[in-house]
């Protein structure tokens, strides 16, 4: 992170312009998917809504992002990160604008459940800066990515109850929210004439087929039918704490969902044979396959270090006040320091990756938030607090440096399908934290502790046993056949 690697402030230099402006993308993009959290009380009393409805539009809020960050790393490789981060914003900014206007809760159910697309704008930018820098930098690149715009949510968190108290009265919270839309409209603009989707005279490379990633060998292909079903389990899931737990979903209605995700399931399947059935009778050429085994350890990391940021973020409070009997306030206050941890915690995992290695790096993460997390499970009410709290944030460190780990990696394993390793890794990291938090919902904080201590046990393994770690260089073959070296190390 020295300036002569790279300088922040270098605002001459077109890459530098292109991750500021792409990281405040994915900022707003982020302030946009969570400006109802920090107004949900005001929401809640002007609607005159339940607890449960409550829950359920939280619910809601996240449905979409699995399915929607693997349609849109389809499309962003197709179609190029400007293109796609542009239309996020402003659709997710006119969708946003509707929310404020709702006036019944079933249409404020609605479009909450349509703006968890927003949550996909992450993808788009994981392409964008991976065309952007170099291997040697793209891991504090992707870091400064991810971390900064991840803060988007804890922005919402700290600007928008002011502007709603501003406007005051009941409807304070629809011109904050309605403001947030009217925002990411103009940035989106803004954004499209203000990036290109690579430097002057860099070919942006694009899949030779849509519909499902392209592998290069049969074990392959079997691992990426097999991958495509935590996915569905996780919206299996969320439709079943709907109809089941909340009751808000008919019992028949439920049943059709888990058809409709089945069906899907098939589609999907047959859709990944079809774009992938040359492989049954042409053998790949050597230079030009990848080991999907490689998105498959990233798929379980991801799941491990983003799904526990989801999931404690969610139960920090709740957990400080039932523990230790802290003040709602200062309950809130101490649990406002895990997710400003992103900061400079997820940068610092990419930068020791470029620095280290990339599999050490996710080696020494992983195995740290096992041993923190851990720690977590033996906590009681006769700790200290603040041991508490530094134990929390010390996991906080290790799995938030662990999602810059992951994501130092994964546009170095085919740059023209980046956009859609990064879909399917950001999508494993929403199952996580669903899973996560379907385990808390069973089980005390301490056995969901360990829960997460052991996958993080089990994802360490994997990458000590199973990851490679980048080397050489990513070929990629040019419509007239002219074969393109990209060096990854």
């Amino acid at each position: 992170m020295t300036a002569s690697q790279l300088n922040l402030l270098a605002f001459n230099k077109p890459e530098i312009r292109t991750l500021h402006l792409t990281w405040f993308a994915f900022f707003l993009s982020f302030m946009v998917w969570f400006a109802h959290a920090p107004l949900m009380v005001v929401i809640r009393d002007a609607m005159q809504l339940t607890e449960q409805e409550v829950k359920i539009l939280l619910i809601l809020n996240i449905a979409l992002t699995i399915p929607a960050r693997i349609v849109v790393g389809m499309l962003v490789d197709k179609y190029g990160p400007k293109q796609l981060f542009s239309s996020i914003l402003i659709l997710g900014g006119l969708i946003s604008i509707g929310f404020a206007f709702t006036q019944s809760y079933q249409q404020l159910a609605i479009v909450r459940f349509l703006l968890g697309f927003v949550g996909a704008g992450f993808v788009v930018g994981i392409r964008m800066i991976s065309e952007w820098f170099p291997a040697r930098q793209t891991g504090i690149a992707q870091g400064i990515y991810g971390g900064w715009g991840n803060f988007g949510s804890a922005g919402a968190a700290i600007i928008l109850p002011s502007v709603a108290l501003y406007f005051g009265a009941e409807n304070g919270w629809r011109y904050a929210i309605g403001i947030t839309g009217i925002i990411a409209i103009i940035y989106g603009v803004i954004y499209y004439f203000s990036v290109s989707n690579t430097p002057k005279g860099s070919t942006y490379f694009k899949p030779k087929k849509m519909g499902a990633l392209e592998v290069t060998s049969k074990m392959d292909l079997l691992l990426y039918i097999i991958m495509n079903i935590p996915m569905y389990l996780a919206l299996a899931v969320l439709t079943w704490k709907l109809s089941a737990k909340m009751h808000w979903i008919d019992q028949t209605v439920a049943y059709g969902i888990y058809a409709i995700l089945l069906a899907l399931y098939i589609y999907q399947v047959w859709k990944i044979i079809q774009v992938n059935q040359s492989i049954f009778h042409t053998e790949v050429a050597e230079i030009q396959r990848y080991a999907f085994k490689q998105v498959v350890i990233l798929n379980l990391a991801y799941m491990l270090t983003f799904g526990a940021e989801l999931a404690v973020v969610s139960m920090l409070p709740l957990y400080y006040v039932d523990t230790f009997n802290v003040e709602p306030i200062l309950a809130g206050i101490l649990a406002g320091i895990y997710p400003v941890i992103n900061l400079f915690a997820r940068p610092a995992g990419g930068w020791l990756s470029d620095k280290i290695g990339r599999k050490i790096t996710l080696g020494l993460v992983t195995s740290g938030a096992a041993i923190s997390f851990f720690i977590l499970s033996n906590v009681s009410a006769d700790w200290a607090l603040w041991l508490v709290v530094a134990t929390t944030i010390l996991a906080g460190i290790f799995s938030k440096a662990g999602s810059g780990a992951v994501y130092a990696m994964v546009p170095l394993i085919q740059r023209r399908m980046t956009g859609q390793f990064a879909g399917m890794v950001g999508a494993f990291g929403n199952v996580g934290g669903l899973a996560f938090l379907t385990v808390l919902s069973f089980v005390s904080s301490d056995i969901f502790f360990i829960t997460i201590a052991a996958t993080a046990a089990f994802v360490f393994l994997a990458v000590i046993v199973f990851l490679d770690e980048p080397s050489g260089h990513m070929v990629e073959v040019l419509e007239d056949g002219t074969v393109e070296m990209i060096e990854v190390k």
